[in-house]
């Protein structure tokens, strides 16, 4: 308990003390007019209130990576709580927050353009398709996800192939429609069910007071097949979302059009990956009470997955009602990642082509091919036993490779601005 408090008050400190040195480096500057609107097009180039962009970011980055992802990092014991609060705070954000105000120096472009201005016009190229292949794979696992949830808890008629086709039309939706007309409005209502639920599990964590385990009581690979999976690598890509993700940055490019002021950069990108390593930190620290002090817990410690790990906790301390917020969370919390992956696919392949996008029947030109892709990956994922497996392993190396890469741009950026670059390089 006493490790979860310290590492809980890190995170919130560092917001304020680290994320300010972090801004102080990068030097923003409150009287330059953003692309939100030297550049609005009532499409992807759309000012936005802080609250909303904050919200949209968050739950851009989220996903289920907090929730799920911590939990089964969890298994790996203490040595989680280090790696989701200096993860965060050192690495995480600052990958987050570098990138995202780039963009909105440089009219809003996205990720590749970001790489090939400091590493090349090859790298660029190369990145731009490691990109958008990523987009899509997290389209396709956060298809797959929450459709097969649904189906669980939803009337026998209600199927799986039901629950796709309509995720995947709302996908589409999401991606032709101005941002401000879906995106801004229900995302809103997804990120309140999302911090509900971790803030009811943080609340619980201090009224019960459980014995969570102590960093100093070892940091010892607790995890039940260890001999296999060694805390370096498999625990910091287990985690990944939670502390570091190269699929951060493609949103923070993103939200870079929507805001108002570079002011915003801190509260927006560093303050979502900080906000986003808090929630991992609560589930990390719950799941590792009851997977190694309850005996439900124990059951689900080797071969329980982290949906009803979620189901456990929520249910034990948070009742019915708990439980019913935890499902609408981990629905929304992927739904709300995949739409806006495949929405950022479209505007990358839109750049590459120069193809503009103020139409939405040039929109869904672009579109098109990307749900092909998207549609045909997920049905051979289905219909393959190790398809999904197999999808998810692609995409947390890609991921991971993209952070490093993003990084590595970040510190010539710096480097040629003649700033702390080392706030990056030693990240990267």
């Amino acid at each position: 308990m006493i490790s979860f408090s310290i590492c809980l008050s890190i995170l919130i400190i560092g917001y304020f003390v680290y994320g300010k040195f972090v801004e102080r480096i990068f030097g923003i500057n409150s009287e330059n007019i953003t692309p939100a609107y030297r550049l609005r097009d009532n499409v992807d180039f759309v000012p936005m209130s802080s609250f909303k962009v904050f919200i949209i970011q968050f739950l851009n980055i989220a996903g289920l990576g907090p929730i799920f992802g911590a939990i089964m990092g969890a298994k790996f014991g203490t040595a989680s709580f280090i790696w989701i609060t200096f993860g965060t705070l050192f690495i995480g954000a600052v990958h987050d927050y570098i990138p995202g105000m780039i963009s909105m120096r440089k009219n809003g472009e996205t990720l590749p353009e970001i790489h090939g201005m400091f590493l090349g016009k090859w790298i660029k190229e190369f990145m731009r398709i490691i990109t958008i292949v990523l987009t899509i794979l997290v389209g396709v696992v956060f298809v797959i996800g929450p459709a097969a949830l649904l189906t669980t808890i939803t009337p026998e008629y209600l199927n799986f192939t039901f629950w796709i086709v309509l995720i995947v039309f709302y996908y589409l939706l999401a991606t032709l429609l101005p941002i401000d007309k879906i995106i801004g409005k229900i995302y809103p209502i997804f990120g309140i069910f999302l911090l509900i639920m971790a803030i009811g599990i943080l609340f619980s964590i201090f009224y019960y007071q459980p014995a969570i385990p102590e960093i100093w009581e070892g940091l010892q690979n607790k995890h039940p097949f260890a001999s296999s999976t060694p805390i370096f690598p498999i625990m910091f890509v287990t985690i990944a979302c939670g502390a570091v993700s190269g699929f951060h940055t493609t949103q923070s490019t993103f939200m870079s059009r929507c805001m108002k002021n570079e002011k915003l950069g801190r509260p927006v990108f560093f303050g979502a990956m900080i906000t986003e390593g808090i929630v991992a930190l609560i589930w990390a620290a719950a799941a590792s009470y009851f997977f190694y002090e309850t005996e439900a817990g124990k059951a689900l410690f080797v071969s329980g997955n982290p949906t009803l790990v979620v189901n456990l906790i929520t249910q034990t301390w948070m009742g019915q009602v708990g439980a019913v917020l935890a499902i609408l969370g981990v629905v929304f919390a992927p739904i709300s990642t995949g739409d806006t992956a495949l929405r950022m696919g479209r505007i990358m392949i839109a750049e590459l082509f120069h193809y503009d996008q103020k139409n939405i029947k040039n929109r869904l030109i672009i579109a098109i091919p990307i749900f092909v892709a998207t549609i045909m990956i997920m049905l051979w994922s289905i219909n393959d036993k190790q398809g999904f497996d197999t999808i998810w392993r692609y995409f947390a190396w890609i991921n991971q490779f993209l952070a490093v890469v993003t990084l590595w741009a970040c510190t010539i950026y710096l480097a040629q601005e003649n700033k702390f670059y080392w706030i990056t390089l030693i990240p990267a």
